[in-house]
């Protein structure tokens, strides 16, 4: 059964939550016991694209360990500031498939709509860190030119929510973008990819569940985990109740230097993953976006983890390895 829904008044407990997270790199070093001379990022070119860690992600590290899988995805390393050649701001082609309404639109039958450019945490691989949101949001217009393409579009069928975190948003927000999909008799599937329920379960609320049970459309949520230690009680919790709203769970990870680059991390990974009824679907070479470098993999050694891989687990747990190339109606399978 799905919780009462709060009162308009109340703040939801999740944003309360959001407000205590580390965006001060010393305070996050002094909470992990951390020495705080760890080089890091200049200040300067941190501001940008700043830290912000929920505290929920932060108690999932391991203290005193500089080379925690979970502390390494959001640390702001001085190597951001370094240039390498084939990295670029605009990694995967996203500026040149825009349509009105902040919508991208690459691949046949579905679109994405960037609804938010906030996110609960900001991983320093993100492929749009340098995305210009501020003149792209679908939430300018009121969702109104948003709907106003996919509905002139009859073979838009899915609809992608994402961003930055597309629950970053209120649930008011988003419930009125959702009611107006629904109202596109064409539109069948509803995509929600997102990070919260890992790093901010308490994302996972009633008035979420609320809208989201109550949609006609089929759904679809595509969570974010890279390695098995950020899978906690509450998040697997979180799952659970997703589930019960009648969202299918899948889950893509990006491979990511010394993170998660072994077929073990992987495997445990996978394992984890299916336990809380999540489908492996996507492990993403690193999209080469500018100030990500130190996180890249190198192909053949990919390949060599996804044989290991496909040797230790049945192949209903071996994600699919996969690269997205600008202007390829597709994403690009890589094979091993």
């Amino acid at each position: 059964m799905i919780p009462t829904i709060a009162t308009a008044r109340q703040t939801p407990a999740w944003q309360q939550e959001l407000r205590h997270a580390f965006r001060d790199p010393r305070s996050l070093l002094r909470f992990l016991d951390l020495p705080e001379d760890l080089p890091q990022l200049q200040a300067g070119l941190l501001r940008p694209f700043p830290m912000q860690v929920p505290r929920h992600y932060a108690e999932a590290m391991r203290k005193a360990d500089p080379m925690d899988p979970l502390f390494l995805q959001v640390w702001p390393q001085a190597a951001e500031a370094e240039t390498a050649d084939g990295f670029a701001a605009d990694a995967v082609g996203d500026l040149d498939k825009l349509r009105n309404g902040g919508i991208i639109h690459k691949y046949r039958g579905r679109a994405l709509v960037m609804t938010t450019g906030a996110c609960a945490v900001n991983c320093r691989y993100c492929f749009r860190r340098h995305f210009p949101y501020q003149d792209h949001l679908a939430s300018r217009s009121h969702w109104q030119a948003t709907l106003d393409t996919i509905a002139s579009d009859p073979s838009i069928q899915e609809v992608i929510l994402s961003g930055g975190d597309p629950l970053s948003l209120s649930d008011d927000k988003l419930s009125e973008l959702v009611d107006g999909l629904e109202s596109i008799l064409h539109v069948r599937r509803l995509r929600i990819h997102t990070r919260q329920p890992v790093v901010l379960p308490q994302r996972v609320d009633s008035q979420l569940l609320h809208w989201l049970s109550r949609s006609r459309l089929q759904k679809v949520i595509v969570l974010h985990v890279n390695h098995a230690n950020e899978v906690s009680a509450s998040v697997r919790d979180a799952i659970q109740q997703l589930r019960g709203a009648g969202a299918s769970m899948l889950n893509q990870s990006v491979l990511l230097k010394n993170v998660n680059d072994s077929a073990k991390t992987l495997s445990d990974l996978s394992e984890v993953l299916f336990a809380s009824a999540v489908i492996p679907y996507y492990l993403h070479l690193l999209d080469r976006v500018s100030g990500s470098a130190h996180f890249e993999v190198p192909l053949q050694q990919a390949q060599r983890i996804m044989r290991e891989v496909h040797n230790q687990l049945p192949g209903y747990l071996v994600p699919r390895l996969t690269r997205e190339e600008a202007g390829k109606p597709a994403k690009t399978l890589v094979t091993w």
